[in-house]
């Protein structure tokens, strides 16, 4: 049996001023930067770690830092475990998004499985691309542990596909907060999910999606 951890990145600077950030590659805020020490404490305390995957934008790389120096493992810079590329959205205010795409924004609030960000990725994309990433892994690792850092959509879409549904059962699964962790036991190419979201470890730094998103 493979286990496998999905950690989403710290709270970053663009999470700061509510901005779709997308595939736009920026840092963690200094909150971010010490969530991601306690993520990596939580993780060296609870779990024996084998490998280390993170998508290769800087604030899925800076979450990784501190787990891979803990367990003394490298991180392995994964493409497809990218957030989604939000096309003309990506460095727009959340709330310039709404005025200026109302009826796309408001399916990617309401039906999220249906969008296609504008000039973007369609969420059926990535609903795919980022479990044939994990799959890799998997394969990679058997009977490991795996930890993957990756961002709120492809934690959300990974969630929604373990949990049964398809990319249309999206839109009722919440996103993760920042920083928090998602396990699942992999046997047989059957994923059981046995931690979703869990963040009580950074209390009061936790921090997540704003309510319009």
């Amino acid at each position: 049996m493979t286990t496998v951890l999905l950690i989403r990145h710290g709270q970053s600077v663009t999470n700061v001023t509510q901005v779709f950030t997308g595939h736009y590659d920026v840092p963690l805020s200094p909150l971010g930067q010490e969530q991601a020490r306690c993520t990596a404490a939580y993780l060296q305390k609870n779990f024996r770690i084998d490998a280390i995957y993170a998508s290769d934008l800087m604030r899925a790389m800076q979450t990784a830092q501190p787990t891979a120096a803990a367990f003394g493992l490298p991180i392995r810079p994964e493409p497809d475990l990218r957030e989604i590329c939000a096309g003309r959205w990506e460095r727009m205010p959340f709330a310039q998004i709404e005025q200026d795409y109302a009826q796309l924004y408001d399916c990617w609030r309401h039906d999220i499985g249906r969008c296609v960000c504008p000039q973007g990725e369609s969420v059926a994309h990535l609903f795919d691309r980022v479990q044939a990433a994990v799959s890799r892994a998997v394969a990679a690792h058997p009977g490991q542990t795996v930890a993957l850092f990756t961002h709120a959509t492809p934690v959300r879409a990974l969630q929604c596909r373990w949990q049964g549904g398809t990319v249309l059962d999206m839109r009722g699964v919440p996103f993760v907060p920042n920083a928090s962790v998602t396990a699942a036991q992999v046997e047989n190419g059957a994923y059981r999910l046995t931690l979703i979201g869990e963040n009580a470890f950074l209390d009061d730094l936790k921090t997540a999606l704003p309510d319009n998103v």
